[in-house]
């Protein structure tokens, strides 16, 4: 004869969630990413990892094709970091056209470049859709900026530019 306790399911779900808790204390531990991005019409807004422990926020504006980052000192609290370029050049925009942008942000572990820029941890990638091209940008991040009091400028830096459709658009 079986105790009984053998045949009490609550018995075997307590034991169960028991197992799980204490696997689950060995399984290996990923960081969570998360980006977010927003639109209007004339405008693009998107957020990306700059280190460990910082974030950037992108912004674009579809009427002037500005793009730019901001990053906020741990040390103020105050967007101590910016950065700043033109994506019209870059995609092929040409005054009196009307863009139609799309704009995301990625993660890339990139090395130091040959002019010994040390990219930030994102990357953002703008596209325009009647041109089919997109581009990537990175922020040259120095981690002493994390930290500074005194306001820093710099430019973004283009990384690559795709052409991702061959025959380009215009007035969709």
């Amino acid at each position: 004869m079986s105790p009984s306790w053998y045949r009490r399911p609550v018995v075997w779900l307590a034991a169960g969630v028991l197992i799980g808790i204490v696997a689950a204390g060995f399984w290996p531990h990923a960081q969570l990413h998360a980006v977010a991005t927003d639109h209007t019409d004339n405008f693009t807004i998107a957020t990306g990892p700059v280190d460990d422990e910082l974030e950037a926020i992108f912004f674009l504006d579809f009427l002037t094709g500005t793009l730019k980052a901001a990053v906020i000192s741990t040390s103020t609290g105050k967007f101590t970091a910016l950065f700043e370029t033109s994506v019209l050049n870059d995609l092929g925009i040409t005054q009196g056209q009307n863009p139609r942008y799309l704009m995301i942000t990625g993660v890339a572990g990139l090395r130091r470049s040959g002019a010994g820029l040390q990219p930030g941890t994102s990357v953002v990638y703008v596209a325009e859709v009647g041109s089919g091209k997109v581009a990537a940008y990175a922020i040259p991040w120095n981690r002493g900026q994390a930290t500074a009091v005194q306001p820093f400028k710099g430019a973004l830096y283009r990384l690559d530019v795709l052409q991702f459709r061959n025959t380009p658009v215009r007035g969709q």
